[in-house]
């Protein structure tokens, strides 16, 4: 059965809406997935992530190998039960601990060997036990391990991770055991447009499930990022769902859907929340400052969230002044809200044919509106 079912190409971008079967759901893209790196997104629990539109959640290997363990995970009834989420799971495979845990790693072509953030236990990672691990934890669609390089990289080096992504993909599609998870490959080669096309083919002639784009949002410009997406995302197979790994602000997702990308994740809309930072349709926030102090309306008028329809820009203020953890919870629960809301309009913008416009004034405004707003702690 195909795993996925290209549904429209907008006419004057390279937009996509599709249509991704799971065993635990179908997922309409664009669509944006919130990470819940250990189990568990952020102080939001599933009913409420359900009610924001979310219909997909991300997980972390790496952090879960660690902590509680696999075989635990698995005694517990599998990843979905763990987390009490029903719907679709992604697992990332723990290649991008590779990137942001380099001073507890050390690569080797075969793997990597960490020294666990916890404790400094020895932990290694490779294909094998990467994929294996995925293969128990059960969730839907499953990542192969690659090594993701930092902004700037010498050359050298990245030319090495992207032979060691594509000769560990093939080891992942091999050791690969459970066929009803989605098996995606993962192209690789920063901002090195011959190396992405040569990581590209490779890993398209591999036939997996999906195709993911990694090594982005770790350092470039956001207009290094979207020339590289531009390029880089034709070369992967018009069948198959494309996902831009750990990418981005509202404009940087509006960008990569003109690109042709299907699926999204970042830690924004929560660790954001978690620091008075709010997305709005008429631009950012930062709930901290003096200016909300006895602000008697919502975080964003006309949103329909749980925070919106019962907490004032005042009382969030309050929260976060005293350290009360209603304060992360509930800016966190608005900005999920309006990122899969977000996702709702680029999708209902491409069945009605107003995405190219709209999206071009989108990204032009959402940037002025980022440069303008004010420092935290600003009295307005």
């Amino acid at each position: 059965m195909n795993s996925f079912d290209l549904l429209k190409t907008d006419s004057r971008t390279a937009a996509r809406l599709g249509l991704l079967k799971t065993v635990h759901g179908l997922v309409s893209t664009p669509v944006f997935m919130p990470v819940g790196t250990r189990g568990t997104v952020k102080g939001i629990t599933p009913e409420h992530l359900a009610k924001t539109g979310t219909s997909i959640v991300l997980a972390n290997t790496y952090h879960l190998m660690i902590r509680p363990g696999v075989e635990v995970v698995e005694s517990l009834g599998g990843l979905h039960s763990l987390m009490g989420w029903p719907g679709p799971i992604l697992t990332d495979s723990g290649g991008f601990q590779v990137f942001s845990l380099a001073t507890l790693n050390r690569i080797g072509d075969d793997g990597v060997e960490f020294a666990s953030h916890i404790d400094g236990a020895k932990l290694y990672l490779d294909a094998k036990t990467a994929t294996a691990a995925q293969n128990k934890l059960g969730a839907d669609m499953i990542m192969c391990f690659d090594e993701c390089t930092p902004y700037p990289c010498q050359p050298q080096r990245l030319q090495k991770a992207v032979e060691r992504t594509i000769r560990w993909a093939g080891q992942c599609k091999e050791a690969h055991g459970n066929r009803e998870q989605l098996l995606f490959g993962i192209v690789q080669g920063g901002l090195d447009k011959q190396l992405r096309q040569v990581c590209a083919d490779a890993l398209a002639a591999m036939d997996f499930a999906g195709y993911a784009m990694g090594g982005l949002s770790v350092g470039e410009t956001h207009e290094q990022m979207i020339e590289t997406v531009n390029f880089t995302a034709p070369l992967l197979p018009a069948d198959k769902p494309r996902y831009l790994m750990g990418v981005g602000t509202p404009a940087d997702i509006v960008a990569a859907v003109r690109a042709g990308m299907d699926m999204f994740d970042c830690v924004l809309p929560t660790r954001n929340g978690r620091n008075a930072f709010a997305f709005t349709a008429t631009g950012p926030i930062r709930l901290r400052n003096n200016m909300y102090l006895k602000d008697t309306s919502p975080v964003e008028p006309g949103c329909s969230c749980y925070c919106c329809r019962h907490f004032s820009k005042g009382a969030i203020r309050h929260f976060f002044n005293v350290g009360e953890m209603m304060g992360p919870i509930l800016v966190s629960l608005h900005n999920i809200a309006y990122y899969q809301r977000l996702m709702n309009e680029i999708r209902q913008r491409i069945t009605d044919g107003t995405f190219a416009e709209w999206s071009a004034k989108f990204i032009t405004g959402y940037n002025e509106k980022t440069n303008a707003l004010p420092e935290e702690g600003t009295e307005l």
